[in-house]
Protein backbone atom coordinates (compact mmCIF):
# COMPACT_ATOMS: atom_id res chain seq x y z
CA UNK A 1 0.00 0.00 0.00
CA UNK A 2 1.09 3.21 -1.05
CA UNK A 3 1.54 5.87 1.77
CA UNK A 4 -1.61 8.53 1.90
CA UNK A 5 1.09 11.88 1.52
CA UNK A 6 -1.70 14.08 1.80
CA UNK A 7 -2.51 12.64 4.77
CA UNK A 8 0.89 12.55 5.90
CA UNK A 9 1.40 16.42 4.97
CA UNK A 10 -1.44 17.56 6.95
CA UNK A 11 -0.73 15.46 9.73
CA UNK A 12 2.83 17.57 10.12
CA UNK A 13 0.74 21.02 9.42
CA UNK A 14 -1.22 20.48 12.16
CA UNK A 15 1.63 19.15 14.69
CA UNK A 16 3.82 22.39 13.50
CA UNK A 17 0.32 24.69 14.04
CA UNK A 18 -0.17 22.63 17.43
CA UNK A 19 2.86 23.09 18.63
CA UNK A 20 2.91 26.89 17.72
CA UNK A 21 -0.48 27.18 19.68
CA UNK A 22 1.75 25.94 22.86
CA UNK A 23 4.78 27.82 22.44
CA UNK A 24 2.38 31.21 22.34
CA UNK A 25 0.30 30.15 25.11
CA UNK A 26 4.00 29.56 26.85
CA UNK A 27 5.37 32.93 25.62
CA UNK A 28 1.81 34.64 27.05
CA UNK A 29 1.94 33.46 30.29
CA UNK A 30 5.60 34.01 30.93
CA UNK A 31 5.01 38.06 29.64
CA UNK A 32 1.87 38.14 31.45
CA UNK A 33 4.18 36.80 35.19
CA UNK A 34 6.75 39.49 34.06
CA UNK A 35 4.22 41.92 33.77
CA UNK A 36 2.94 41.21 36.95
CA UNK A 37 6.17 41.38 38.46
CA UNK A 38 7.15 44.24 36.75
CA UNK A 39 3.87 46.03 37.72
CA UNK A 40 4.35 45.02 41.47
CA UNK A 41 7.82 46.10 41.59
CA UNK A 42 6.67 49.53 40.16
CA UNK A 43 4.24 50.29 43.12
CA UNK A 44 5.40 53.27 45.26
CA UNK A 45 6.18 52.01 48.80
CA UNK A 46 3.94 52.34 51.68
CA UNK A 47 6.09 54.76 54.41
CA UNK A 48 2.81 55.43 56.57
CA UNK A 49 3.73 52.48 58.80
CA UNK A 50 4.48 52.90 62.21
CA UNK A 51 5.32 49.08 62.05
CA UNK A 52 7.63 48.16 59.28
CA UNK A 53 8.57 44.22 59.23
CA UNK A 54 11.43 43.29 57.31
CA UNK A 55 12.97 39.96 56.44
CA UNK A 56 12.56 36.45 55.09
CA UNK A 57 10.05 34.02 54.92
CA UNK A 58 10.53 33.00 58.49
CA UNK A 59 8.82 36.78 59.26
CA UNK A 60 6.28 36.55 56.00
CA UNK A 61 4.67 33.76 57.63
CA UNK A 62 4.46 31.10 54.82
CA UNK A 63 1.93 28.84 54.64
CA UNK A 64 0.54 30.40 57.89
CA UNK A 65 -2.72 31.07 56.24
CA UNK A 66 -4.19 33.33 53.30
CA UNK A 67 -2.24 35.49 51.40
CA UNK A 68 -2.02 39.34 52.31
CA UNK A 69 -4.22 41.03 49.85
CA UNK A 70 -1.92 43.21 47.53
CA UNK A 71 0.92 41.80 48.69
CA UNK A 72 3.44 40.77 46.12
CA UNK A 73 2.82 36.96 45.14
CA UNK A 74 6.52 35.80 45.31
CA UNK A 75 6.72 36.93 48.68
CA UNK A 76 4.14 34.38 50.15
CA UNK A 77 3.30 37.00 53.23
CA UNK A 78 0.33 35.60 54.98
CA UNK A 79 -1.60 37.16 57.97
CA UNK A 80 -0.34 34.36 60.35
CA UNK A 81 3.01 35.62 60.36
CA UNK A 82 4.22 37.11 63.54
CA UNK A 83 4.16 40.89 61.60
CA UNK A 84 0.57 40.62 61.94
CA UNK A 85 0.02 39.34 64.83
CA UNK A 86 2.50 42.08 66.77
CA UNK A 87 0.73 44.40 64.86
CA UNK A 88 -2.67 43.32 66.39
CA UNK A 89 -1.78 42.85 69.63
CA UNK A 90 0.06 46.77 69.53
CA UNK A 91 -2.58 48.46 67.57
CA UNK A 92 0.60 50.08 65.42
CA UNK A 93 0.05 50.80 61.27
CA UNK A 94 1.96 47.75 59.81
CA UNK A 95 3.59 47.87 56.63
CA UNK A 96 5.22 44.08 56.10
CA UNK A 97 7.94 43.87 53.48
CA UNK A 98 9.05 40.86 54.60
CA UNK A 99 9.59 38.08 51.65
CA UNK A 100 9.83 34.50 51.05
CA UNK A 101 13.78 34.17 49.72
CA UNK A 102 14.54 37.36 50.77
CA UNK A 103 18.34 37.27 51.38
CA UNK A 104 20.11 40.50 53.70
CA UNK A 105 21.18 42.30 50.34
CA UNK A 106 17.39 42.26 49.38
CA UNK A 107 16.49 44.21 51.98
CA UNK A 108 19.31 46.70 51.32
CA UNK A 109 19.15 46.75 47.69
CA UNK A 110 15.97 45.15 46.27
CA UNK A 111 16.36 42.98 42.96
CA UNK A 112 14.03 40.02 44.51
CA UNK A 113 12.11 39.29 41.56
CA UNK A 114 11.71 43.04 40.37
CA UNK A 115 11.04 44.30 43.88
CA UNK A 116 12.91 47.40 44.68
CA UNK A 117 14.91 47.54 48.71
CA UNK A 118 12.43 46.41 51.82
CA UNK A 119 14.39 49.34 53.28
CA UNK A 120 12.16 51.83 51.20
CA UNK A 121 9.10 51.40 53.87
CA UNK A 122 11.12 53.32 56.70
CA UNK A 123 9.99 56.62 57.34
CA UNK A 124 8.71 59.03 59.84
CA UNK A 125 6.14 57.57 61.05
CA UNK A 126 7.96 54.28 61.74
CA UNK A 127 8.52 53.50 65.44
CA UNK A 128 9.29 50.04 65.37
CA UNK A 129 11.45 48.09 63.38
CA UNK A 130 11.66 44.01 63.19
CA UNK A 131 14.30 42.20 61.28
CA UNK A 132 14.46 38.31 60.52
CA UNK A 133 17.07 37.48 58.11
CA UNK A 134 20.56 35.64 56.83
CA UNK A 135 18.88 32.29 56.48
CA UNK A 136 19.37 32.77 52.85
CA UNK A 137 22.50 34.09 52.97
CA UNK A 138 24.00 30.70 54.22
CA UNK A 139 21.64 28.49 52.87
CA UNK A 140 20.21 27.51 56.34
CA UNK A 141 16.58 25.93 55.49
CA UNK A 142 17.62 25.59 51.48
CA UNK A 143 19.94 23.11 52.62
CA UNK A 144 17.14 20.83 54.58
CA UNK A 145 14.73 21.20 52.21
CA UNK A 146 17.09 19.75 49.66
CA UNK A 147 18.57 17.19 51.89
CA UNK A 148 14.93 15.90 53.03
CA UNK A 149 13.89 15.80 49.51
CA UNK A 150 10.95 18.63 49.90
CA UNK A 151 12.51 20.37 46.97
CA UNK A 152 12.49 17.55 44.36
CA UNK A 153 15.26 16.29 41.84
CA UNK A 154 15.22 19.08 39.64
CA UNK A 155 15.29 21.69 42.80
CA UNK A 156 18.45 19.74 44.34
CA UNK A 157 20.01 20.01 41.03
CA UNK A 158 19.13 23.71 40.98
CA UNK A 159 20.37 24.10 44.55
CA UNK A 160 23.64 22.36 43.72
CA UNK A 161 25.78 20.87 46.46
CA UNK A 162 25.28 21.06 50.13
CA UNK A 163 28.77 23.01 51.54
CA UNK A 164 30.27 22.48 54.83
CA UNK A 165 29.01 24.77 57.48
CA UNK A 166 32.17 26.76 57.88
CA UNK A 167 31.88 27.70 54.11
CA UNK A 168 29.03 29.91 54.50
CA UNK A 169 28.95 33.63 54.70
CA UNK A 170 28.43 34.44 57.95
CA UNK A 171 30.57 37.84 57.83
CA UNK A 172 28.08 39.11 55.27
CA UNK A 173 25.05 38.73 57.35
CA UNK A 174 26.56 40.53 60.02
CA UNK A 175 28.01 43.29 58.25
CA UNK A 176 24.79 43.62 56.15
CA UNK A 177 22.62 43.71 59.19
CA UNK A 178 24.46 46.44 60.58
CA UNK A 179 24.28 48.39 57.58
CA UNK A 180 20.43 48.27 57.32
CA UNK A 181 20.34 49.30 61.36
CA UNK A 182 22.57 51.73 60.48
CA UNK A 183 20.04 52.68 57.57
CA UNK A 184 17.10 52.22 59.78
CA UNK A 185 18.46 54.91 62.05
CA UNK A 186 18.99 57.62 59.46
CA UNK A 187 15.33 57.18 58.07
CA UNK A 188 13.50 56.99 61.35
CA UNK A 189 16.26 58.37 64.12
CA UNK A 190 13.55 57.50 66.83
CA UNK A 191 12.40 53.85 65.79
CA UNK A 192 12.94 51.01 67.90
CA UNK A 193 14.61 48.31 66.05
CA UNK A 194 14.43 44.37 66.88
CA UNK A 195 16.43 41.74 65.34
CA UNK A 196 14.33 38.58 65.72
CA UNK A 197 16.63 35.06 65.19
CA UNK A 198 15.46 32.09 63.48
CA UNK A 199 14.23 29.68 66.34
CA UNK A 200 15.28 26.06 67.13
CA UNK A 201 14.62 23.56 64.23
CA UNK A 202 16.71 21.01 65.54
CA UNK A 203 16.96 20.05 69.06
CA UNK A 204 20.64 20.79 70.82
CA UNK A 205 21.60 16.84 70.01
CA UNK A 206 20.80 13.70 67.55
CA UNK A 207 17.79 13.71 65.61
CA UNK A 208 14.07 12.60 65.01
CA UNK A 209 12.37 10.84 61.67
CA UNK A 210 9.93 14.32 62.00
CA UNK A 211 13.41 15.87 60.34
CA UNK A 212 13.96 13.37 57.89
CA UNK A 213 17.56 14.09 57.44
CA UNK A 214 20.71 11.91 57.78
CA UNK A 215 22.62 12.31 60.60
CA UNK A 216 25.52 13.76 58.77
CA UNK A 217 22.33 16.58 57.35
CA UNK A 218 21.97 16.90 60.79
CA UNK A 219 24.74 17.91 62.18
CA UNK A 220 25.50 20.09 59.60
CA UNK A 221 22.20 21.88 60.12
CA UNK A 222 22.90 22.81 63.78
CA UNK A 223 26.69 24.24 63.19
CA UNK A 224 24.55 26.46 60.47
CA UNK A 225 21.79 27.67 62.77
CA UNK A 226 24.70 28.45 65.88
CA UNK A 227 26.76 30.13 63.91
CA UNK A 228 23.68 32.24 62.14
CA UNK A 229 22.73 32.49 65.95
CA UNK A 230 26.15 34.27 66.83
CA UNK A 231 26.32 36.37 63.29
CA UNK A 232 23.08 37.92 64.52
CA UNK A 233 24.17 38.38 67.49
CA UNK A 234 27.37 40.03 66.98
CA UNK A 235 25.27 42.25 64.59
CA UNK A 236 23.17 43.58 67.41
CA UNK A 237 25.85 44.01 70.30
CA UNK A 238 28.16 45.87 67.41
CA UNK A 239 25.01 48.02 66.24
CA UNK A 240 23.21 48.98 69.64
CA UNK A 241 20.04 47.01 68.38
CA UNK A 242 18.22 45.28 70.27
CA UNK A 243 17.91 40.74 69.66
CA UNK A 244 15.12 38.48 70.23
CA UNK A 245 16.93 35.76 71.09
CA UNK A 246 14.30 33.05 69.71
CA UNK A 247 16.69 30.67 69.09
CA UNK A 248 17.72 30.55 72.67
CA UNK A 249 13.65 30.63 73.70
CA UNK A 250 12.66 27.50 70.83
CA UNK A 251 15.11 25.46 72.58
CA UNK A 252 12.66 22.35 73.72
CA UNK A 253 10.25 23.72 71.22
CA UNK A 254 12.48 22.22 67.97
CA UNK A 255 10.60 19.33 65.35
CA UNK A 256 11.14 16.58 67.46
CA UNK A 257 9.84 18.51 70.84
CA UNK A 258 6.44 17.58 72.23
CA UNK A 259 5.57 21.16 71.49
CA UNK A 260 7.00 22.34 68.20
CA UNK A 261 6.94 25.86 67.25
CA UNK A 262 8.46 24.51 63.79
CA UNK A 263 7.09 22.49 61.56
CA UNK A 264 9.43 19.38 60.20
CA UNK A 265 9.97 17.65 56.54
CA UNK A 266 6.52 16.17 56.11
CA UNK A 267 3.15 18.46 57.08
CA UNK A 268 -0.01 18.75 56.70
CA UNK A 269 0.05 22.41 57.17
CA UNK A 270 2.49 24.95 56.65
CA UNK A 271 5.07 24.84 55.27
CA UNK A 272 8.14 21.91 55.94
CA UNK A 273 11.47 23.82 58.15
CA UNK A 274 9.40 26.61 58.91
CA UNK A 275 7.24 28.26 62.35
CA UNK A 276 4.08 26.83 62.56
CA UNK A 277 1.17 28.88 64.36
CA UNK A 278 2.45 28.30 67.78
CA UNK A 279 6.13 29.55 66.98
CA UNK A 280 4.76 32.76 65.07
CA UNK A 281 2.41 33.87 68.45
CA UNK A 282 5.67 33.10 70.45
CA UNK A 283 7.47 34.74 68.15
CA UNK A 284 5.17 37.60 68.26
CA UNK A 285 4.66 37.68 72.06
CA UNK A 286 8.43 37.92 72.69
CA UNK A 287 8.46 40.65 70.62
CA UNK A 288 5.75 42.86 72.14
CA UNK A 289 7.63 42.36 75.10
CA UNK A 290 11.00 43.40 74.63
CA UNK A 291 8.80 46.44 72.59
CA UNK A 292 7.18 47.49 75.95
CA UNK A 293 10.30 47.24 77.90
CA UNK A 294 12.78 49.14 75.62
CA UNK A 295 9.73 52.06 75.14
CA UNK A 296 9.47 52.58 78.83
CA UNK A 297 13.39 52.14 79.45
CA UNK A 298 14.60 53.94 76.55
CA UNK A 299 17.63 52.75 73.96
CA UNK A 300 17.89 49.78 71.50
CA UNK A 301 17.25 52.66 68.43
Amino acid sequence: MKPDVHAAGMIRRLLKRAMLGLLLVAGGGAAAIFGLLYWQGAQTTDKSGEYVALGSSFAAGIGLGPRVPDSPIQCLRTAGGYPSLVAKNTGMRLVDMSCSGSTTKHILSGGQLLLGPQLAAIGPATKLVTITTGGNDVGYIGDMMVASGNMGRLGAWWHGDIEPADARPYDVVTDNLITIINSVRQKAPSAKILIVNYPALLPSNGRCAALGLSKEQADISRDVAQQLALATKRAADESGAQLVDIANAGVGHDVCSKMPWVNGASVKAGTAFHPNAAGAAATADAIVKAYSTITANGPAS
